[in-house]
């Protein structure tokens, strides 16, 4: 799968999450001005509204990433698909059947939303909060 050609200038960009990541991945959103940055601004929306306390990142020269206690998942966009990769998604309950893409892997799974896709929100909601509970019960804790 051939990867969208980005403008955001990488050499310019310093990796890493908060203020200057969000601007990033606006500017990303902005960029594509198609579908694709339509649906990756949704899935934004529906993950800040599952986890109000996310972290937005901007890592591997230009892949957005939200984490919390750990990645959740990363928002790819290719020229016929936006992937939001799971991190630890083999490890996650899929009730809904949205894993559809990186399924022979032990760690990550994927979905990939195409031009039309409808988005199940309330599933992709639970698989977002599922895999920050999980995120909370593989953290270590800082010894003293």
């Amino acid at each position: 799968m051939k990867k969208a050609t980005t403008t955001v200038k990488d050499s310019a960009l310093k990796e890493g999450g908060g203020d200057s990541a969000s601007r990033l991945i606006d500017a990303r959103i902005k960029e594509l001005s198609d579908w694709r940055g339509e649906t990756l601004a949704r899935i934004r929306n529906l993950i800040k509204q599952a986890d109000p306390d996310v972290v937005e990142e901007w890592k591997w020269r230009g892949v957005p990433v939200w984490s919390h206690a750990g990645i959740i998942c990363t928002g790819e966009t290719y020229k016929s698909v936006v992937k939001m990769t799971f991190a630890k998604g083999a490890s996650l309950e899929d009730p809904s059947g949205l894993f559809n893409s990186s399924l022979e892997g032990n760690t990550r799974r994927a979905i990939d939303f195409h031009e039309g896709d409808k988005i199940d929100e309330k599933a992709l909601k639970a698989l977002i909060r599922a895999t920050v509970a999980l995120n909370r019960s593989q953290k270590k804790p800082k010894s003293a």
